[in-house]
């Protein structure tokens, strides 16, 4: 059908153009939506009463009829508002228009639908009010004029109308809820998530009920089933005893004088730490509390990183004590041995250097050990395995505890010393082999042995130089531990054996 443009009067114009009442059908959402049931039987209900063979619930825009329902027609859903009987519904004075005979009409007899197919005849409307704004109507039209229409069908008309703009207001408030409900979930799994990655367990006391609302978290912290009630009782009997009396210490002082409410404390199951911090929120006319919230945090490592590092703390002013008397002997001892400055610091460096490099290892290591290969290495050089200068290393390594790696660095420091100076290094042929192994039984236990080849002559010393007391005493802190140092006629050798713990290996 050929639709053929008709102005509009002005009052129509005005009406339609009224941005308040157009903000209104937006803010609707329902624009070019699918059909829906509920006003499709409002349509119906319509047509049967009035007997028409059309009805429709229409929206209109500034620039456009659109159909939210309809009944007998071919579908058409969308049309020029110029073409829109039910745009004059909208400017009519009362509830209603109705229009027994449409070609009778000036301001319908050039309306496509009248002049045209299907040609119509009989049209009655009602507006669809929502937020005080006329935003459509309820219309039925016939292909037959009528002299009247009974009141009372006029009234039902009247009736059905209201029944769809309280359905458009309905279905746009659920609409809103559904959106603002999806939104609070959607928060609620960020805070959930938020609270789960940071490990922080909330809750709500109900102080009347006794019963405490709270997410997976607390409930995994103290050790809860997953699902079922949680009572404040269950809360404190969840704390180690040596720790629930300053629990309810700060609860009762929380819900007496309003401070907040702060303890640490141990979960009696587990042994794990929480710190726990909460507020009464809300209180009755009497003053008297009737909702608290908190938060409890885990607070487990950094007990344990605080209680390792006093522990470090002590082994350290421990170590310091027991190197600085090792330093100060060693220094009487080198300068006894020793009376020139220059000779001394030679000697007493490299001892010096020797019991610096182990500490360093061992403080890396936080005090819990130190491996064989570092110890040769700060001795040999880092590459004694790969890149061996005149010495043969054979063994698999070791962990040391560090009395054994302090006192077999001083000896090994003695050895290489002695022979550069005086031993297998000294010549050019000369060689040192290195041979270890981890023996079982009687006790389990490190047996190294150096032994020089190749190198010059050697005598027993006529009297103990201190380098040789060193070699024999370093081990004195490692108990059952033994030292033998020979000095045979093909070079100087070392027999050292250590136990070692289960643990060390």
């Amino acid at each position: 059908m050929t639709h053929v443009n008709t102005t509009l009067p002005t009052q129509v114009r005005e009406v339609l153009d009224d941005p308040a009442r157009y903000q209104v059908i937006t803010s609707l959402d329902v624009l070019d939506s699918e059909p829906d049931r509920d006003f499709d039987r409002l349509a119906r209900i319509a047509a049967t009463v009035f007997g028409t063979q059309f009805a429709q619930i229409n929206l209109l825009e500034p620039h456009r009829q659109w159909s939210r329902s309809f009944f007998g027609n071919d579908g058409v859903t969308d049309l020029p508002v110029e073409s829109s009987l039910c745009a004059h519904t909208l400017a009519a004075e009362g509830d209603h228009l109705i229009a027994l005979d449409l070609t009778a009409e000036a301001r319908f007899q050039n309306n496509p639908f009248v002049s045209g197919p299907p040609h119509l005849r009989f049209y009655a409307g009602a507006p669809i009010i929502v937020h005080g704004q006329r935003i459509g109507t309820l219309c039925v039209f016939g292909t037959k004029a009528r002299t009247e229409v009974a009141p009372e069908d006029v009234n039902q008309l009247i009736d059905l109308a209201g029944m769809a703009s309280t359905l458009f207001a309905l279905k746009d408030e659920a609409r809103v809820r559904a959106r603002t409900a999806a939104a609070l979930i959607k928060e609620e799994w960020r805070h959930a998530l938020t609270l789960e990655a940071g490990k922080v367990g909330s809750w709500v006391w109900d102080i009347r009920s006794g019963e405490i609302a709270c997410n997976d978290m607390f409930r995994r912290m103290y050790g809860f089933p997953d699902t079922g009630v949680v009572l404040a009782d269950h809360v404190l009997e969840a704390i180690h005893p040596a720790d629930r009396q300053q629990v309810e210490d700060g609860i009762r002082a929380s819900l007496h004088d309003g401070v907040d409410y702060e303890a640490e404390a141990r979960i009696g199951s587990s042994g794990r730490w929480l710190t726990m911090r909460g507020r009464v929120y809300q209180r009755d006319a009497d003053g008297r509390p009737l909702v608290m919230m908190g938060a409890c945090i885990d607070v487990s490592d950094s007990k344990l990183n605080a209680e390792h590092t006093r522990h470090l703390l002590r082994e350290l002013n421990h170590r310091v004590k027991n190197t600085l008397a090792m330093i100060q002997s060693i220094a009487r001892q080198t300068i006894r041995q020793n009376p020139d400055p220059q000779g001394f610091i030679e000697a007493f460096s490299g001892r010096l250097r020797t019991i610096s490099d182990a500490h360093v290892l061992l403080a890396d290591r936080d005090w819990s050990g130190v491996q064989l290969y570092e110890v040769l290495a700060s001795q040999l050089g880092k590459d004694f395995i790969v890149a061996p200068r005149r010495a043969s290393v054979h063994g698999e390594d070791v962990t040391l505890p560090a009395d054994h790696a302090l006192g077999l660095g001083l000896i090994l420091h003695e050895l290489t010393t002695n022979a550069h100076r005086h031993g297998a290094w000294s010549s050019d042929i000369g060689e040192v082999h290195i041979v270890w192994d981890v023996r079982q039984e009687p006790v389990r236990g490190l047996a190294l042995r150096w032994r020089e080849v190749g190198g010059p002559m050697v005598a027993t010393p006529h009297e103990q130089g201190l380098g040789v007391r060193l070699i024999e005493r370093s081990l004195a802190k490692v108990l059952d531990s033994d030292v033998s140092l020979n000095f045979t006629p093909d070079g100087v050798s070392a027999e050292i054996w250590m136990p070692l713990p289960e643990l060390a290996a």
